[in-house]
């Protein structure tokens, strides 16, 4: 055993016993719930710590394995790490460590209402589940912590299991969650017959002998159930309902990571299980992505609930990192790996970014719950006053995702362009063709995402409060603030020093591609495809800070007044302005509305009461446009419709009566043995 294997096995194995703590600990508290909270959420940081060093070792070149063959059948628990599992483990603790902390103040409003001894025990079986399903070295144990963990987390979705929206949208994800699973057992039953092996390892090595249908099917099965969970259109309509319905440390972590094990299980697929495949697949995964980024940024526009908005737009990063994935894919099937490299490590980048600012921003989102008890724009406003410190927090993560520098979102966007764009490389022009359309999708997307922000930002933080909730708001505790600040500065870190990830990530895809990527990087620069496109974050980064620094110092040198004036806001006449003056969520969103009106089929309604002297004088205007998703009335719904039609019909034959259930019995029986035989 090789120090580094100790290692390994010591931060796996202090890992678990810490989750393990937690989980019990919380449990064991349950009447008291300070203690239960203090205990629950103080091991599922010290365990994300632990596994933020597993993640660190394993990217390392660290490598475990581990085998318990009592525990399950067919080959038992088999647990391993590699580099691919050691970035995922990393992008977990990522997330884990300041949602930890956010939540020991966050939860402080749930004692005495909801049960902080199963939360605590929910939070750390799902921060144990998800560490440990990227370990997982055989189907059995995949499935049953894959399965662990969506239980787990549809716990945490049910939290305030008292308010309708949530019971619906925790049904509603569990309903996709199992339909999900249930296309991965298929498809890892077909492998494992193919290739007569359960073991990863054996996948791997019998992946030739899946061919034809078998292997189209496959693709297709697990495509499927791992799309599900990462909430690619149209499977994503579980995602915008469960994440504002979970507490928001749990948004932070089933939007910053949660989905991402999604994007795991499809690289496990295309590039290490069935080593690579037809053109389609790729095709198919850059259609997906240009769908999901395009429709996700669009449905995120029209949103007025803030956590719906960031779910949306989780939606639409998916899609983002699917450009990489399968940019990936279609390079490797024309024989070019060291592109299929470039956009890989494109994708896993964004992998991370996302984790970090979409988690930032749901713990912003959750701040401005706690301070104002509401998700709804159009009673918020005038925050950056009341909430300064959130409010720099969330602009920080608004800026990230909407890719400007200095901030991370910026580079793995840009990386994700420069793959996109070198497919020229490619001899085939429908190929090219599939590439230039994503390259048109990913602007689109890019130029909307800005665009959604400034409403998001500027419509719940500047101008003056439209509601008492916001009027009264204050700045939320300690451990709040101080997770939003890592958080904060590991969007900067990451803009500014990509060097720090990407020299893991080179060695992950090589691992995986067998080829070096096709980019150079140094401390402050990176080049892709030879001499075809550079950028260098830190000196952009600087420039930027040279360029705010220059503004006072030009007025210094110039002697201008600075001295502060107070003066009343031009008012266009009119002596006091109000809130009602204001621009809107709806007014913001309208102009988009107009233009994607056939997407967004929106429903206007429009109700005017005059004064009962004369109906020259108007009393109130009440004025709604509320949008529509395509996908519930073209699938979901008549879906829903067709399933309640049958379930009422196979109502019949719950007749009441056991003898006619004894003979159901025994048609069952009869039927099994003829197949049998």
């Amino acid at each position: 055993m090789t120090i580094n294997e100790a290692l390994m096995l010591n931060l796996l194995a202090g890992m678990l016993s810490s989750f393990g703590a937690g989980a019990i600990g919380a449990l064991l508290c349950a009447r008291w719930p300070r203690a239960a909270r203090v205990v629950g959420h103080t091991f599922a940081l010290l365990g994300a710590l632990l596994a933020l060093g597993l993640g660190l070792a394993g990217l390392a070149g660290g490598t475990v394995s581990v085998s318990i063959a009592q525990v399950l059948p067919i080959g038992g628990v088999a647990l391993g790490v590699d580099r691919l599992s050691a970035f995922f483990i990393l992008v977990i603790a990522v997330a884990a460590v300041p949602s930890a902390i956010y939540a020991l103040g966050y939860t402080r409003e749930y004692e005495g209402r909801y049960s902080l001894a199963g939360m605590g025990a929910a939070l750390n079986l799902f921060l144990a589940s998800m560490s440990l399903v990227v370990m997982a070295r055989n189907a059995l144990t995949f499935l049953a912590l894959w399965e662990a963990m969506s239980l787990a987390s549809y716990f945490l979705v049910m939290t305030e299991r008292d308010d309708r929206e949530t019971e619906r949208a925790g049904w509603l994800y569990f309903v996709m969650t199992h339909a999900g699973f249930a296309c991965l057992l298929v498809g890892f039953l077909l492998l494992s017959h193919a290739t007569g092996s359960m073991e990863f390892a054996g996948w791997q090595a019998g992946a030739a002998a899946v061919t034809g249908t078998t292997r189209n099917l496959v693709f297709i099965l697990l495509a499927v159930g791992f799309g599900s969970k990462a909430g690619v259109i149209p499977l994503h309509i579980w995602l915008p309902q469960a994440h504002p319905a979970a507490p928001s440390h749990v948004s932070a972590l089933m939007s910053g990571v949660m989905i991402k094990l999604g994007i795991y299980g499809l690289v496990r697929v295309g590039f290490d299980w069935l080593s690579g495949g037809p053109a389609w697949w790729g095709g198919a995964l850059l259609l997906v992505a240009a769908i999901s980024a395009v429709l996700g940024v669009l449905y995120a526009l029209v949103e007025h609930d803030l956590k719906r908005l960031l779910a949306y737009h989780s939606v639409e990063n998916i899609g983002i990192i699917l450009f990489g994935v399968g940019g990936g894919m279609l390079f490797q099937t024309y024989h070019l790996p060291a592109l299929a490299g470039l956009a890989l490590i494109a994708g896993l980048y964004h992998t991370l970014n996302h984790a970090v600012f979409k988690s930032l921003l749901f713990m912003g989102a959750g701040a401005v719950l706690h301070a104002t008890h509401t998700r709804n724009m159009e009673e918020m406003g005038g925050l950056i006053k009341r909430m300064p410190q959130t409010a720099v927090f969330f602009l920080i993560g608004s800026v990230a995702i909407a890719a400007l520098p200095p901030f991370n979102g910026f580079i793995s966007e840009w990386l994700t362009f420069q793959s996109l764009l070198l497919s020229f490389q490619i001899p085939d022009k429908a190929v090219n063709l599939t590439f230039a359309l994503s390259v048109a999708a990913l602007a689109l997307t890019s130029g909307l995402a800005a665009a959604c922000f400034i409403k998001a930002f500027g419509i719940s933080f500047l101008a003056l409060p439209r509601s008492e909730h916001a009027e009264s708001a204050r700045e939320v505790g300690f451990s709040m603030r101080a997770a939003m600040a890592l958080l904060a500065v590991a969007c900067l870190v990451l803009g500014v020093a990509p060097f720090t990830v990407l020299k893991f990530l080179s060695k992950t895809t090589s691992e995986l591609l067998g080829a070096t990527p096709d980019m150079q990087f140094t401390w402050n620069r990176i080049v892709t495809g030879g001499s075809f496109a550079t950028v260098s974050p830190l000196w952009i980064a600087v420039a930027l800070a040279a360029l705010l620094a220059s503004i006072p110092i030009t007025l210094r040198v110039f002697r201008a007044n600075t001295a502060r004036r107070y003066y009343e806001t031009w008012g266009c006449g009119r002596a006091v302005q109000t809130a009602r003056f204001e621009y809107t969520a709806t007014s913001f969103a309208n102009p988009f509305k107009r233009v994607f009106s056939v997407l967004y089929r929106p429903v206007k309604e429009l109700a005017i009461e005059f004064h009962p002297e004369s109906r020259f004088f108007v009393r109130t205007i009440s004025y709604s446009n509320e949008a529509r998703s395509i996908f519930d009335d073209a699938i979901y719904g008549p879906l829903n419709r067709m399933l309640r039609s049958f379930a009422q019909r196979v109502r019949l034959l719950q007749s009441g009566n056991v003898n006619v259930y004894l003979l159901y019995i025994l048609v069952a029986l009869v039927v099994l043995l003829v197949i049998a035989r």
